[in-house]
């Protein structure tokens, strides 16, 4: 499957939010509008008042997402044991902005980070608890993998070119591991960027979980790969127990924990290059150890 050429991304200013807020939900338009810190690369993200967000994506492709999270995120949220961001209203292209946006309720809580994690293990139950959780939800009539969550749920192989020129000895060795390891063929609901940014904390605690535009129904691996991004070894063990992840399974979440970070590593400097390093020297440890 080709992921076609990457996506032309475009920029929305406040000003563009206030008017098309005032245009299509006037209830709101007295709120004050100002850009989230750190708000997304596949969204703009505002702030609308104190209490909710708009969520306007950034290119044509993630705007595929809007229809699926409108859909789908009121149908998950009383399945699960933590709060997801549920849609509030569908906006509508305007203002010189051209594709459908979302306004979603505030969830407060700071970023994952691995010094910001009170308990490293229990944080690591606590996410596989949510994961299991969305894993049962049933999956009929939801989305598969494509271009709406970029092939997530689907298999690595899509990803091969992407990565093969820059595997080494034994990279290469995890990677033919991953594609090598068969999915059972069951379609599960995964969410498709388990990632620290995603995962919000309260005094050190997982308390929500944000944004879904990768979520659909496929192989769940691609949440595995936060094992190796942030866990900890002793985190990592306990999060496999409790999923009750297979060797299969593991080796396929290993290879989108490797994919991910090669492609970090690709593009990154400074601290985020040193952290890209660290888990790949994770990864090529427990993958010595298995």
């Amino acid at each position: 499957m080709s992921l076609g050429p990457p996506p032309r991304r475009l920029e929305v200013t406040a000003d563009q939010v206030r008017q098309l807020v005032a245009e299509q939900f006037p209830q709101w338009a007295g709120l004050p509008v100002r850009p989230v810190a750190n708000g997304g690369w596949d969204n703009r993200t505002f702030h609308l008042g104190d209490a909710m967000s708009a969520r306007l994506p950034s290119a044509a492709e993630y705007a595929l997402a809007v229809e699926k999270e409108q859909r789908w995120l009121p149908v998950l949220a009383p399945r699960l044991p933590l709060p997801i961001p549920v849609p509030l209203a569908e906006g509508k292209p305007g203002a010189d902005y051209p594709f459908p946006w979302s306004i979603l309720p505030w969830l407060d809580g700071e970023q994952a980070r691995a010094d910001r994690i009170a308990d490293p293990v229990a944080f690591a139950s606590d996410l596989a608890g949510f994961l299991a959780a969305l894993q049962d939800v049933d999956p009929v009539g939801a989305p598969g993998p494509g271009k709406h969550n970029w092939f997530r749920g689907g298999t690595l192989l899509t990803y091969d070119a992407l990565v093969r020129h820059r595997l080494d000895d034994l990279t290469g060795e995890i990677w033919r591991a991953a594609l090598d390891a068969r999915w059972d063929g069951v379609p599960r609901w995964f969410h498709g960027d388990v990632a620290a940014g995603n995962l919000l904390l309260h005094n050190g605690k997982l308390t929500a979980v944000i944004d879904f535009g990768s979520c659909g129904t496929g192989d769940p691996a691609c949440d595995v790969a936060i094992a190796w991004t942030l866990l900890t070894a002793d985190g990592r063990r306990v999060f496999r127990e409790r999923l009750a992840i297979d060797d299969a399974t593991w080796a396929r979440g290993r290879g989108w924990a490797l994919w991910k970070t090669l492609v970090t590593l690709a593009r990154a400097r400074g601290r985020e290059a040193a952290e890209a390093q660290r888990v790949l020297d994770e990864i090529r440890t427990e993958y010595r150890g298995s």
